[in-house]
């Protein structure tokens, strides 16, 4: 064998090392559940399938409430309807009768469509307001199962569909569900270790962060619509055939709070702790069977346990990587002349410029007739008392806020106001005011959000895994272990970053802003809450930027840290220009000293 050849085999092997210890509890659990039929009874079959059915449909849903952070808590609605919808094509209701598999398959494709339709106030509405128009849409399937008694049944029901053999019988039909559950696992964990799923989390906790890297929340949240709703339909068939006969209060409200509390049992972020959640969640009601009177009573307590006892759910108690404790005295050592070896030199043919910026809240004027100018390879300084429109002008840039006049060019093109993801895709990326990142993530998984637009692969090429996919993951990866190498934190890639220290976040948004190799970097504060020796480290950091081509814009309070690394400085005062030039021009400009500096 070649050293070539060797070479991937020797990298394939450590990463199969490296991910050994995540797949072995999945390991554990599917043989356990290849076993139970050689161990136990028919009874247990039925309580087996029924926790791979329940699995198969929390899978989906955990990407919404677990990884979105949506408080979708009608889900039954959607097993309602996939199980309607199976059964009645089957019993040929509508149309001829089909075969189970082909009305299964169809019940996917309504579940995608009408998980959409659930999911589409989530555009709009947060936490219990979205709770409650999921509610309401459980509410209507309910009615119309009830009244469409000529397809349904009504409050009669209706006959659910049989497999044919070898799936007619108990175990025959518990590993087809143990067969599905393992499908839906394998889904669910492709698309959370995707970019798509740390795009999620990022539009979960750090929403702004998240349209700064150019993460776009419509079009992430439909495609996990569609692939929880179909996954909610498929478990609704199932959940039909392992009834044999279906009728609306099979759906009950007490179904929807048992796939809600799984998750928040398993823990947000996580697959593996959805999944006991949801297996302690089917066989609990069974050891406890004279208390099923009480089942909601019970709920709303373990609910109220895990709130206070475990919050970060079974997949907090299982990680036991972020319990050892960190290096103390650990410091930021950031090795600038690397940059060279990982980003692209930027063309630098084009200037930000800002012409006439006005914005108004209310009737303060935030910013009144700015005009910039942020050059490639320049690092352009803006200071001002508090309140006097630096931030608000880095919002203006990042379109997070619409100038009410003037214009804002890069080079010749005009960019439009608002429209915040469309900045990265422009070149301009930024860090913020007050760190904005993903505590419950590690810091590895921080920075690569950052690159999410730089993935080639689709959705659906993650969902299967397919090798665009995987080799956009070794890109992104490689790239962030890099930029955390070029900030001086790569020890620190595999710790959750609400571990460290506030000073090591300042770092953290750096890199994740390089992810996206910039033309522009709009840097707020960057140096606060920073020790003298992490600011000097931090100055020769952004001259190391400045000089790959990079324009940089900068919002800082340290005035010896603008006069130390700016070529230009424009000094804010009531949202106007109070003087611009170079740093030894402002730093003898007799209003800016009276106004800012002192003297």
């Amino acid at each position: 064998m070649t050293a070539v050849t060797a070479a991937p085999a020797r990298h394939e092997t450590r990463a199969f090392r490296a991910v050994l210890p995540q797949l072995a509890p999945f390991l554990g659990i599917f043989v356990l559940a290849m076993i139970l039929p050689f161990v136990s009874n028919n009874y247990w079959a039925l309580i087996g399938t029924r926790a791979a059915i329940y699995w198969v449909l929390v899978s989906g849903l955990n990407l919404i409430v677990g990884f979105a952070g949506h408080l979708a808590i009608g889900y039954v609605a959607l097993l309602t309807l996939g199980a309607y919808t199976t059964s009645v094509l089957v019993a040929g209701n509508v149309a001829p009768p089909v075969p189970v598999f082909v009305a299964l398959a169809i019940a996917a494709c309504v579940g995608a469509v009408f998980g959409v339709i659930v999911g589409l106030p989530a555009l709009r509405l947060r936490t219990f307001y979205f709770a409650m128009s999921t509610l309401g849409f459980a509410t209507i399937v309910t009615q119309i199962a009830l009244a469409w008694q000529s397809v349904t049944g009504g409050g009669i029901g209706i006959v659910g569909p049989e497999f044919p053999p070898p799936f007619n019988t108990a175990w025959g039909f518990y590993y087809l569900c143990i067969a599905f559950a393992g499908l839906a696992t394998w889904i669910s964990a492709n698309v959370a270790h995707s970019r798509f799923g740390r795009a999620l989390i990022a539009v979960r906790d750090a929403e702004v962060a998240a349209e700064a890297s150019g993460i776009s929340k419509p079009r992430m949240l439909i495609a996990i619509f569609l692939l929880a709703g179909a996954l909610a339909a498929i478990a609704g068939g199932l959940f039909a055939s392992l009834q044999t006969y279906i009728t609306p209060d099979a759906f009950t409200f007490d179904l929807s709070v048992l796939f809600f509390i799984a998750i928040l049992i398993g823990g947000r972020g996580s697959i593996l702790g959805p999944m006991l959640g949801t297996i302690i969640l089917t066989i609990l009601p069974e050891m406890v069977a004279s208390l099923a009177a009480w089942s909601t009573f019970l709920y709303a307590v373990l609910l109220l346990v895990i709130v206070l006892v475990m919050p970060g759910g079974i997949a907090a108690l299982l990680d036991f990587r972020n319990r050892r404790p960190l290096a103390a005295n650990r410091a930021i050592v950031p090795r600038p002349a690397a940059l060279g070896d990982i980003l692209r030199t930027s063309a630098g043919a084009r200037t930000l410029s800002l012409r006439g910026i006005a914005l108004s809240f209310g009737n303060v004027r935030a910013i009144d007739g700015l005009d910039l100018d942020v050059k490639p390879g320049q690092i352009h300084g803006l200071i001002g008392p508090n309140g006097s429109g630096k931030t608000t002008t880095l919002n203006v840039i990042s379109g997070y806020y619409a100038a009410k006049a003037g214009t804002l060019q890069l080079g010749e093109d005009a960019l439009a106001p608002g429209m915040p993801t469309l900045r990265a895709v422009n070149g301009i990326a930024r860090t913020f005011q007050t760190p904005r990142v993903i505590g419950e993530a590690s810091v590895l998984q921080n920075v690569m959000i950052g690159g999410t637009i730089e993935g080639q692969a689709s959705f659906v090429e993650a969902l299967l895994a397919l090798p665009r996919s995987r080799r956009d993951e070794r890109v992104l990866a490689a790239r962030a272990r890099a930029l955390l190498g070029v900030v001086g934190l790569e020890t620190l890639a595999d710790v959750r970053a609400d571990r460290l220290q506030h000073s090591e976040l300042r770092f953290i948004e750096i890199a994740r802003a390089l992810m996206l190799e910039p033309d522009f970097l709009l840097l707020d504060e960057p140096a606060a809450g920073l020790s003298s020796d992490e600011i000097e480290r931090l100055a020769a950091l952004i001259r190391a930027i400045s000089a790959r081509g990079a324009g940089v814009l900068l919002v800082e309070h340290h005035a010896d840290l603008i006069f130390d690394i700016c070529d230009q400085v424009t000094v804010l005062n009531l949202g106007r220009t109070l003087a611009a030039g170079t740093p030894a021009e402002i730093r003898v400009h007799k209003e800016v000293v009276s106004a800012y500096l002192g003297g």
